[in-house]
C-alpha cells in the first residue's frame, strides 16, 4: 500500500481538526493567527530539512508505505503533512494544557471540598 502513511498522517490530522473544534483549541480560537502561526512553523521545519538535506544528515527512507512522490530532491510529499500534524499537534498541545490543568485543579478543589474524610479533625 504505497499511500499508507499519507493515510495514517491524514487520519492524524483530523483527530487534530476533531479536538480542536471540540475543546476551541488553536483554528477555532483565532483562525486568522492560527493559520499564521501553522504556516511559519510548516516553513521553519521545511527550511530545515532542506538544509539537512543539503548538508547531507536527512534522506528519504525507502518503504513501500510512502506514494514515493517528492516535493524536492530527497523531501518526499508525506513530510509537508508531517510537519503539519507535528506544528498542529504541538500547538493543540500549546493551547490544551493549561484547559487541562484548570479542569484537574478544579476537580481536585471540588474533590477536596466535598469529602469528608479530607477535612482535618481535631
Amino acid at each position: 500500500m504505497p499511500v499508507l502513511y499519507l493515510l495514517g498522517l491524514l487520519v492524524a490530522l483530523t483527530g487534530m481538526v476533531v479536538l480542536d473544534r471540540r475543546f476551541t483549541l488553536f483554528f477555532w480560537r483565532d483562525a486568522r493567527r492560527a493559520a499564521v502561526v501553522l504556516v511559519a512553523g510548516i516553513v521553519f521545519f521545511l527550511v530545515w530539512d532542506l538544509f539537512g538535506i543539503g548538508l547531507g544528515v536527512f534522506f528519504r527512507g525507502e518503504t513501500s508505505f510512502m506514494t514515493g512522490i517528492q516535493i524536492a530532491r530527497e523531501l518526499p510529499v508525506e513530510e509537508l503533512f508531517f510537519l503539519t500534524l507535528l506544528c498542529y499537534l504541538t500547538m493543540n498541545l500549546a493551547a490544551g494544557v493549561p484547559l487541562i490543568t484548570r479542569a484537574l485543579r478544579a476537580r481536585s478543589d471540588g474533590a477536596r471540598a466535598g469529602s469528608p474524610a479530607l477535612e482535618e479533625h481535631p
